[in-house]
């Protein structure tokens, strides 16, 4: 059969085949791939392995290879964010300490806060403590669901592999992430989830700002000053870094790499001004000028002096930049709130005189250094006949109609421009860094002790999200390294990552359900980059994380011989996005109850939205991507019929359907996405779906005869044991102790489902009924 491995055989029977399409199951550490198998190793462990024969419709055999596997990512993700949680909350504390010295409301404040963030700080590093002393298995069972030392890592994370070998054509790969829903198990979901709990915080958060006498921020301008923060700390050394590098190229090479240094400091400090030219800095510097101890409005300044009836207006500077376009100049608008202007104190004087002063200078140094390194090249031009090869000390001694700089003096005089220019950068990163840090630091007085309980929520669901993303996406890349169309799709548009969720929007499901909305939509702020190995070591192999909250970088290395082989966009470094999608629909009996007494509107919307953003995806892959590069099916469906059917189901009244989820894992594995599939705790109800759709792949793309789809889905859902009990295997909290565990329950056809939950309704209508009648 070519698929049996020494040693690897726990029970094999000439006539099994005659009894069950089981041919045989192992239970082995390494993950059996013949191309990518040392990589994969890496990240994937402790694998379970069965193969079927089934009979196609020719009559002939197919093998079909199922094999499940931990993934190293369920504890290594979740530990890494933790420390940046730390890191970053510490950052946090010293911003606002930076703030310098503040009126006595606003010092109590900030004190409060950072007691805040202590508390945060103290609880992670405790939780990162435990989770650094766990051995064991590479995943969270669902019975640790509710520990809270585990409440950051992913529950059931185990990836799934079907292998179809079929008579004269290539092997084909089909591959599903399987996770236990994103979302805080461990705090409960008495008050809803974060959906709910984040919407209601918001609302409160306003009346708050008044009690405390802050100005409220709406998220969006919270979100920005993260950002800003985020690019000043970034552009700031990048800036300094490249003045420093000019200053090193003008004493040792010719002109044109010194002009080439100049363009992207240029360019970098471009980037700066226009990051740091918003709105938000300039209030945000006015209200923290007023936090000041001390501070005196202008109307009161007025009312104590005797106002000058002819003041001397100061002179407005003007914008010397030539090199910067009019939209990266300094603003000289009347200031705007963000939410309330009345709130925000006005001082026009110090909006002028201060924040734009800085700007100048900015502008004046970047300007002299420019014409500086102009005057040189004219002089290089000069004497390009006589000594096209000469030094740029060379240049300066040359003879030329201005009098020409001399050794000595020329690099005394660009020492001085350039670190005018980084002193200059540096006053700017610095008034926008304490402008935004109190932004932040109005949001978090805003905060009750609610706030504190929604960030920890939400860094306990990201983080299981996350480690999920990476899994599946280090297990697309690797079966994708030889394949150059999906490599060039990769670089190019991105991949989508759909998550398939069969949570019920009945009772403590809905805020499961809302937990996971927000955390897979926290996605959007996570990147992937490839890199190269430093070994082909385990340790060497493993994806590590950096960042901050509101952006994170997922860097997967790959070996020397197989980083060389990928395109010079991805060898590069270049940022790789992924689209994260949640499709939902509830298929218990929860949802029953749910969708004739309850609200499906949670259920409704994330649909919906998610379809428009799966549209948007496929209209930026097809302008990109030739239709080419994409797999090839058997049924020659086009993904925009797909895309169409998918949409009419969204909006369908359709109790319970579930092609909405089949459509989509369709439309997922047409564009070569990746595929996860969770429920509450990724047993029953995702092993039901698992099964089911390889099935159906089986059926529809590798011609199952018909008379073995029923007996195909029974086997892959039970597996017969060598004392003759019938065993679910599908439950990735058996695994390889299979045989040491009693028998799961069995799984019902959907249908009986339906007619069980028709049942237990009328049952509900009849106790009702009877108790009312007892009463009476």
């Amino acid at each position: 059969m070519g698929e049996i491995e020494d040693g690897e055989v726990d029970h094999f029977t000439t006539d099994m085949h005659q009894k069950c399409t089981l041919v045989y199951e192992s239970s082995h550490g390494s993950v059996n791939d013949k191309d990518n198998g040392p990589i994969m190793n890496a990240v994937f462990k402790n694998a379970v392995c069965k193969v079927y024969r089934f009979q196609t419709v020719d009559s002939k055999w197919m093998l079909v290879r199922e094999q499940m596997a931990e993934c190293t990512l369920s504890f290594s993700i979740p530990k890494q964010l933790i420390a940046l949680y730390i890191q970053e909350d510490t950052c946090r504390i010293q911003e606002l300490k930076d703030l310098g010295e503040l009126s006595p409301h606003w010092d109590n404040l900030r004190k409060d806060v950072i007691s805040r963030y202590d508390q945060i700080i103290k609880e992670y590093q405790d939780t990162l403590a435990e989770l650094e002393k766990h051995t064991g298995p590479s995943f969270k069972p669902s019975c640790s669901k509710a520990q809270k030392y585990l409440e950051f890592v992913p529950i059931n994370l185990h990836t799934q592999r079907m292998r179809v070998t079929c008579p004269r054509k290539t092997d084909s790969f089909y591959d599903v992430v399987t996770v236990g829903a994103p979302a805080a198990h461990s705090q409960g979901f008495k008050n809803g989830g974060l959906q709910k709990l984040l919407s209601k915080y918001e609302s409160e958060k306003k009346s708050h700002s008044t009690a405390y006498q802050c100005i409220y921020y709406p998220p969006e301008q919270t979100a920005k000053a993260r950002e800003i923060l985020c690019v000043v700390s970034q552009l700031q050394p990048h800036i300094s870094a490249l003045a420093d590098q000019l200053l090193q190229t003008a004493q040792q090479s010719p002109i044109q790499p010194l002009r080439d240094v100049l363009k992207s400091l240029e360019e970098k400090t471009k980037q700066f001004v226009h990051a740091l030219k918003d709105e938000l800095v300039k209030s945000a510097l006015l209200a923290l000028h007023a936090a000041r101890p001390g501070y005196v409005s202008k109307s009161q300044g007025s009312a104590r002096s005797s106002p000058d009836p002819h003041p001397s207006a100061a002179p407005k500077p003007h914008s010397v930049c030539n090199n910067l376009d009019d939209s990266q100049t300094p603003q000289r608008e009347s200031q705007a709130s963000p939410v309330r202007s009345d709130s925000i104190p006005h001082h026009k004087e110090y909006d002028e005189e201060e924040w734009d002063r800085v700007w100048v200078s900015v502008a004046k140094s970047l300007n002299c250094v420019i014409a500086l390194v102009d005057k040189l090249q004219e002089q290089d031009n000069n004497n390009q006949e006589s000594a096209p090869a000469h030094t740029l000390a060379d240049v300066i001694t040359s003879h030329s109609p201005d009098p020409p700089m001399t050794t000595a003096v020329w690099p005394d005089q660009l020492g001085v421009l350039v670190q005018s220019l980084k002193e200059c950068v540096a006053e700017v990163a610095e008034r926008a860094r304490r402008s935004v840090s109190f932004v932040l630091l109005q949001e978090a007085a805003c905060s009750t002790a609610q706030g504190l309980q929604l960030q920890q929520r939400r860094d306990a669901v990201f983080s299981q999200a996350l480690a999920a993303l990476a899994c599946g996406f280090v297990m697309r890349l690797y079966a994708g390294l030889e394949d150059k169309d999906f490599l060039r799709q990769l670089h190019a548009v991105g991949l989508v990552a759909q998550f398939e969720s069969l949570l019920s929007t009945y009772s403590e499901e809905i805020g499961m359900l809302e937990d996971m909305e927000v955390g897979i939509s926290d996605l959007h702020r996570v990147t992937f980059r490839i890199t190269e190995a430093a070994s082909e070591e385990a340790v060497s192999l493993q994806p590590s994380v950096s960042g901050r909250r509101d952006h994170y970088t997922v860097e997967v290395p790959l070996p020397h011989h197989a980083f060389q082989a990928l395109p010079d966009e991805l060898r590069q470094g270049k940022p790789l996005r992924v689209l994260p999608v949640l499709f939902n629909v509830g298929i218990n009996e929860q949802q029953t109850i749910a969708e004739r007494f309850g609200d499906i509107s949670l259920q409704e919307r994330i649909n919906q939205k998610n379809f428009e953003i799966l549209e948007g995806y496929y209209k930026s892959l097809t302008s990109t991507v030739p239709s080419e590069c994409l797999p090839r099916f058997q049924t020659q469906t086009d993904i925009k019929e797909l895309l169409d059917t998918l949409g009419q189901n969204v909006v369908t009244k359709k109790r319970k359907n579930v092609e909405i989820l089949w459509l989509a894992g369709m439309i997922c594995r047409r564009m070569n996405g990746i595929r996860f599939t969770s429920c509450k705790s990724a047993k029953d109800r995702t092993s039901m779906s698992v099964t089911l759709e390889q099935c159906s792949l089986l059926r529809d793309e590798h011609l199952l005869n018909k008379d073995y789809f029923v007996r195909a889905l029974d086997c892959m859902r039970s597996g017969l044991l060598a004392q003759g009990e019938v065993a679910q295997w599908d439950d990735p909290e058996v695994g390889s102790d299979a045989n040491n565990k009693p028998a799961s329950r069995h799984f019902y056809p959907i249908a009986l489902l339906l007619v069980s939950s028709h049942l237990l309704v009328v049952w509900l209508i009849l106790s009702l009924v009877f108790l009312l009648a007892k009463y009476q």
